[in-house]
């Protein structure tokens, strides 16, 4: 992910959603996060160079994160300086989500997992499942 202070942003990466940083490169270049625990998530944030630019309004991606409590992370993520985009929502296929743009342009959309539903009950349809 390229930011504009990549010192910053692995500090609210670290304090809103619990990465932590493994590698750092240089004080401002690049620095490898990650997330501790079951999950495993890697994020690298870099700094704005030749070929990488910072997210513009026609946003060309969005993270989804997995969290065990979305509304309490959507509370420190805005306590942080985070936009609410979409406000907290339960979905029929077990999931409440909400999404935020953080400062440095991204968009993240916040995943908790409430109830394990089969696709078949709101009409998706089971494919490979996932290990674990």
């Amino acid at each position: 992910m390229t930011v504009a202070d990549v010192r910053a942003a692995v500090a609210w990466y670290g304090e809103v959603f619990g990465f932590v940083e493994h590698v750092r490169i240089g004080e401002g270049h690049r620095a490898q996060l990650g997330l501790l625990g079951e999950s495993v998530a890697e994020l690298v944030v870099a700094e704005v160079r030749p070929g990488r630019r910072l997210p513009a309004e026609g946003r060309s991606h969005q993270v989804m994160l997995k969290v065990s409590d979305a509304a309490a992370v959507v509370e420190v993520a805005q306590a942080h300086g985070a936009t609410l985009v979409d406000p907290l929502h339960d979905w029929e296929y077990g999931e409440r989500q909400a999404t935020v743009d953080d400062p440095f342009g991204h968009q993240w959309v916040l995943n908790q997992t409430l109830t394990d539903v089969a696709p078949e009950q709101w009409g998706g349809q089971t494919g490979v499942p996932r290990a674990g």
